[in-house]
C-alpha cells in the first residue's frame, strides 16, 4: 500500500464515511490539531526515563486522541464501515486521579508560571497550549456539528493535566518554577 493517494492534490481529503470536504474544514482542523498535540505527547515520552511511569499514563493518552481524532472525523452522513471506539467517562476520571496525585506531591500554586526551566517542562507546556488550541476549535465545531461531551470534557481535562505535569516534572528535575512577575 503507498501512503499517498493522490486524491487530496485538489485541496479535499476525505472524512470517514466517505464525504470530501476541503483541507480547511473544520473538522480537518479540529482532528489535525489533536494529532499535533498527539505528536507532542510523543516528544514528552521520548524525553522521559524508560522506568518512569508517566510513560504509560501518556501512552494511554495518545491511545484516547487517536479515537478522538477519529471521532471528529467521522461523517454521521456518510456510510461507516466501523463504529470508533468511545471516550468513556471513567477516561476522563483518570486524568482527574493522576492531577489529583500529583498535585498532593506539588507545593500550592500562588502565582502564574512561566513556561520553560526544563525541556520536559516546556514540551508539557506546549502540550497544554496546543491542548487549549484543539479545544477552542473542537467548540466551534460543535456549534454546526455534533462533537461528543465526553471527548470535549476529556480534551478540557487534559490541558489542565499538561499543566500539572509540567509542574510536576519542575519537582522531579529540580528545576525552580519560573514565577510571573510583572513589570512596568
Amino acid at each position: 500500500m503507498k501512503i499517498y493517494t493522490k486524491t487530496g492534490d485538489k485541496g479535499q481529503t476525505s472524512l470517514i464515511g466517505g464525504s470530501r470536504v476541503p483541507k480547511h474544514h473544520d473538522r480537518i482542523e479540529a482532528y489535525g490539531t489533536v494529532d499535533e498535540l498527539n505528536s507532542f505527547i510523543g516528544l514528552i515520552r521520548d524525553h522521559l526515563k524508560e522506568d518512569d511511569d508517566k510513560r504509560d499514563i501518556l501512552l494511554e493518552i495518545q491511545e484516547k486522541l487517536f479515537r478522538i481524532e477519529s471521532h471528529l472525523a467521522e461523517d454521521p452522513e456518510g456510510v461507516l464501515t466501523r463504529s470508533m471506539p468511545p471516550v468513556v467517562e471513567a477516561d476522563v476520571e483518570l486524568l482527574e486521579k493522576e492531577m489529583d496525585s500529583m498535585n498532593e506531591l506539588l507545593p500550592e500554586l500562588n502565582n502564574f508560571i512561566l513556561p520553560g526551566g526544563h525541556p520536559v517542562v516546556s514540551y508539557c507546556h506546549v502540550a497544554r497550549t496546543v491542548c487549549r488550541r484543539a479545544e477552542r476549535i473542537c467548540t466551534r465545531l460543535a456549534e454546526n456539528f455534533i462533537v461528543d461531551d465526553v471527548d470535549m470534557r476529556y480534551i478540557n481535562r487534559l490541558s489542565d493535566y499538561f499543566f500539572v505535569l509540567g509542574r510536576y516534572y519542575s519537582m522531579m528535575t529540580g528545576t525552580s518554577e519560573i514565577v510571573w512577575n510583572p513589570r512596568n
